[in-house]
């Protein structure tokens, strides 16, 4: 007979913002809440467009954070039915919406004894690590549990592939390159 964990045991946590990066720290996080027989908290860390401080200034954010978060619940759902489809594969699931950046609100979520904290990992560029803070890197210098950052799905890199070839075509086929060698006039 298995002696069973009460569900104080410890939590699994994880970011998920429907990236292809997340969705793949999502699926870990669900096989260690499996093995662990811990609760899984998918949250999705959410901001007004702009930021908090352009949220402050405007009458108009405080009457569309509603929609604000209806949008991240959605966005949320959707990713858990991407993962898992209909059902949540027999997991204790407590998907969690959480207002503010995502590595503090990551870590304000995992702040029990026990938690396990799971990030995307995701591969960044030079340009892309200057100009956005690493939600990995965050969680790996301030949480105050075990922090699981999980490597990109090849996947991801033969995607990434694929979509600058087809922006390269793009740029190639669009029409208005049609209409420029049109207006040369005849005999030049």
């Amino acid at each position: 007979m298995s002696e069973s964990r009460p569900s104080s045991a410890g939590r699994v946590v994880v970011g998920v913002s429907g990236s292809l990066g997340s969705l793949t720290a999502l699926v870990r996080a669900a096989d260690e809440a499996r093995h662990r027989e811990a609760e899984l908290w998918p949250v999705l860390a959410w901001e007004p467009p702009g930021g908090e401080l352009a949220a402050r200034r405007t009458t108009a954010a405080a009457v569309l954070v509603e929609d604000w978060e209806r949008l991240a619940r959605e966005r949320l759902l959707g990713a858990l039915r991407e993962v898992f489809g209909g059902d949540g594969q027999g997991l204790r699931t407590r998907p969690l919406i959480a207002r503010g950046t995502p590595g503090p609100a990551l870590v304000g979520t995992a702040d029990r004894e026990g938690d396990l904290l799971v990030v995307g990992a995701g591969r960044r560029g030079l340009l892309h690590r200057a100009l956005w803070p690493s939600t990995s890197r965050y969680c790996l210098a301030h949480a105050g549990c075990p922090v699981l950052a999980v490597p990109p799905s090849p996947l991801e890199a033969t995607l990434a592939a694929a979509r600058r070839r087809n922006a390269w075509r793009l740029r190639l086929d669009t029409g208005h390159v049609a209409r420029e060698f049109e207006t040369v006039p005849p005999g030049a």
